[in-house]
């Protein structure tokens, strides 16, 4: 009998699917026609029937083990007196009927969610009603407003929440006051970045004596969220479900309600607010000599933005310094205690790469009017630096109260990531490489040697890819791109819930008692099997660690919150992500048949990613727009060859291309590349494999280059309009053929 296993579906907007399978093995491809009786999402038991011709496995759907309610977000639209709904997500494959009387108040064209009433079948559609009207599609925020739904994203407090939050101080009372150490008259300030609205931490750093020589004093205070927010209550309970704030451009989701993220827990100058510090003693050399945690109440004495302390940094005798002279001087031991922690983060060996971070600047009503990139100064690493410090005394904290809290953990590389960066040096003829036991010296060994290089940027960018993403959990086995053997998340606990976990856990370390994690939503089967492979990925920790006073049963749920965490943290990347591709297609639209130079920053077998060097938009340059030859794709190397001339795009290339067209449903951007002088007519004609205009045949490599534009022909269409001809010149000759071709139609016709 074939083996069957259960797993989740993923639909293509092509209309095939796959199956990601519980028990982790390859995904299982699905055919368009098992595709008709499922949706996106849908859990279900399959076997595998068949194997491709590359030995992929294809699935047969057998049943449907769960259909989790999924509300489908799209646009209402009348065809032949039907209504229906054109699924925004494409992945759903299926337009949604809608019945008489089931449009509610909807209007065609209209941004609407629906649910399902039944489900599609094999020789059916899906069939639903609608039961809320979004707006028209070019309303402002309306990406915003599907992406929040697209991913399931919590947007609305419950009315518990929302009156207990009401029910909270407007200001720290004198019995918010009591057992805890009065900062006040320390100068403690935030730095933070112009468009923040809430700060959760503020810094200070004074010039003191660490055993027999010279270091300082630096505090890191966080606004103590636990106070406010209690195991277990209304407020606890929506802040686990959304685990963290979610940013897009213009808006944020927080985590917790206005009054506490903008009021309460906001370090807001010149006003009292509660607080946990971290409170250490750091060497000349950058060592933590001591630490110490406390509940404390501070008094913000200044707000600063990046920008201000990059300047002040500069130029102490500049205009910025002079408004903000009382404060100067402890910025200057900021700067000191930073550049000593950043030298022993290099003597760590810890991983630092440099990457362009962008941020997309809209007008009033959410049109973006450019996107430039985000320079890291002086004042951010800084700060960086500085939370590192707290973050790491955090999870030491934890370790040696022998209590169970959660981690974050970022592990070296998979074995395949290992031989394919292996491969990948050796071919670039780089001279150094990576062990089989890596440590994350190796890496910035590597990318030292390598800076000056013209190809620097693509080496630095596979050696990133290579790393695995960081997650939440409360098996410890350090964070391999920061060097650390134990590290958590202290500095956040206003937009990230595990940051408000490790404040209860260290209280509870300090009050010598035991934290208990609170009864929160039990997760399904498949989250439990996550989690217990997820124990047993993980590698046993490096470092002497105290026996953890929990019992199995703890543990589990402790593995079940990190996983809860770890998954709506990439939830909030893809739906910004997801707002982020929205509005660049959309902005891409009035651009399109201009020209700019760009850099390849991804290679595939189908083609190559190129981000703009202007605009900082990537778009793809599909196989089919490289040339009329057969190109192939090296993936030690990472680049496409072509097969007849050896002309190479690999990751750095500099190319000139063409916006060409634009799909805001499937958010992606298509270039064309620009070659100058080209004659565009031969080169189709090479293209569909027709003998040249001397008559000889087309070559092999032609031939094969034919057949390769045929193959991967599907997945280069777009919904959006093809661009008009590439001149004024052409798009006349093309008319003038037009007409003439229309007139003697005309003429036959007679």
């Amino acid at each position: 009998m074939l083996e069957e296993f259960v797993g989740t579906v993923q639909g293509h907007r092509d209309g095939h699917g796959f199956l990601l399978r519980d028990d982790g093995e390859s995904d299982v491809y699905l055919p368009a026609n098992e595709m008709r009786a499922v949706l996106h999402k849908d859990r279900v038991k399959a076997r595998i029937v068949r194997h491709d011709r590359k030995g992929r496995p294809e699935g047969r759907v057998l049943e449907i083990v769960e259909r989790p309610p999924q509300p489908i977000i799209g646009r209402l639209l009348q065809e032949s007196g039907v209504w229906l709904v054109a699924p925004e997500d494409k992945r759903y494959g299926q337009d949604v009927l809608i019945p008489k009387g089931a449009t509610g108040a909807a209007r065609t064209g209209q941004v609407v969610v629906v649910e399902l009433t039944e489900p599609p079948a094999l020789y059916g559609q899906p069939v639903g009603r609608v039961v809320e009207v979004l707006g028209e599609v070019d309303d402002p925020g309306m990406e915003i407003e599907i992406a929040v739904r697209k991913y399931g994203v919590p947007h609305e407090f419950s009315e518990e929440c929302l009156a207990l939050a009401k029910a909270l101080p407007d200001k720290v009372r004198a019995q918010d006051r009591r057992d805890r150490v009065d900062l006040r008259d320390i100068p403690l300030v935030t730095i933070d970045g112009e468009d923040a609205r809430d700060f959760d931490d503020a810094v200070y750093c004074e010039p003191a004596r660490v055993g027999r020589g010279k270091g300082w004093r630096l505090l890191v205070a966080i606004a103590d969220v636990s106070h406010y927010v209690h195991n277990g209550n209304a407020i606890d309970i929506d802040a686990y479900e959304r685990a963290t704030s979610v940013y897009f451009p213009r808006r944020v989701i927080p985590m917790l309600p206005e009054k506490l993220s903008n009021g309460l827990c906001s370090l807001n100058p010149e006003v009292e607010r509660l607080c946990m510090v971290c409170d250490m003693l750091v060497t000349a050399k950058g060592e933590v000599h001591a630490y110490q945690f406390y509940p404390a109440v501070m008094f913000s004495h200044a707000r600063f933005t990046y920008t201000e302390v990059a300047a002040i940094l500069s130029n102490t005798r500049g205009p910025e310094a002079a408004r903000r002279k009382e404060r100067v001087p402890d910025l200057l031991n900021l700067h000191d205690v930073y550049r000593a922690l950043l030298a022993a983060r290099s003597v760590r060996g810890a991983v630092d790469f440099e990457t362009t971070e962008t941020q997309i600047v809209c007008d009033e009503n959410g049109r973006i009017e450019k996107i430039v990139p985000r320079t890291r100064t002086e004042a951010h690493r800084l700060i960086e630096e500085a939370m590192l410090a707290a973050n790491v005394c955090s999870a030491d904290f934890i370790l040696q109260g022998g209590q169970p809290g959660l981690y974050r953990v970022h592990e070296g590389p998979t074995p395949e990531k290992k031989d394919i960066l292996r491969s990948y040096l050796k071919a670039m003829g780089v001279g150094m490489s990576i062990s089989d036991d890596p440590a994350p010296g190796e890496f910035q060994a590597i990318a030292q040697a390598t800076k000056e290089r013209p190809d620097a940027q693509q080496i630095h960018t596979m050696l990133l890819r290579s790393m695995q993403q960081a997650i939440y959990t409360p098996i410890n086995s350090g964070h391999f791109g920061l060097a650390y053997e134990a590290y958590t998340h202290f500095t956040s606990p206003i937009r990230r819930y595990p940051d408000l976990l490790v404040h209860r856990v260290i209280k509870a370390i300090l009050g010598k008692t035991k934290y208990q994690l609170p009864s929160l939503p039990t997760p399904g089967e498949a989250h439990a099997k996550l989690a217990k492979r997820l124990a047993q990925r993980v590698k046993p920790p490096s470092q002497k660690v105290v026996a953890l006073a929990a019992s199995p049963k703890e543990m589990l749920a402790w593995e079940a919150a990190g996983l809860h965490c770890s998954a709506n943290e990439r939830r909030a990347d893809e739906a910004s992500r997801d707002v982020e591709a929205w509005l660049k297609c959309k902005y891409m639209r009035e651009h399109l048949g201009e020209e700019y130079g760009g850099v390849v920053t991804a290679v595939t077998s189908f083609g190559i990613f190129v981000t703009l060097d202007a605009m900082y938009v990537e778009g793809l340059v599909h196989i089919t727009e490289l040339g009329g030859e057969y190109f192939r794709f090296d993936e030690a190397r990472q680049e496409l060859r072509g097969e007849r001339t050896g002309i190479r795009y690999a990751v750095g290339s500099r190319l000139r291309v063409q916006v060409s067209r634009v799909d805001l449903d499937g958010r992606k951007i298509d270039f064309r590349l620009v070659r100058e002088g080209e004659d565009l007519q031969p080169r189709a004609m090479r293209e569909k494999g027709v003998r040249e205009p001397d008559g000889t045949p087309a070559s092999a490599a032609d031939k094969r280059a034919a057949r390769q534009r045929k193959e991967q022909g599907a997945d280069f269409a777009a919904s959006e309009p093809r661009l008009p001809p590439r001149s004024p010149l052409q798009a006349l000759k093309a008319s003038v053929k037009k007409a003439v071709a229309k007139s003697k139609s005309r003429k036959s016709r007679r």
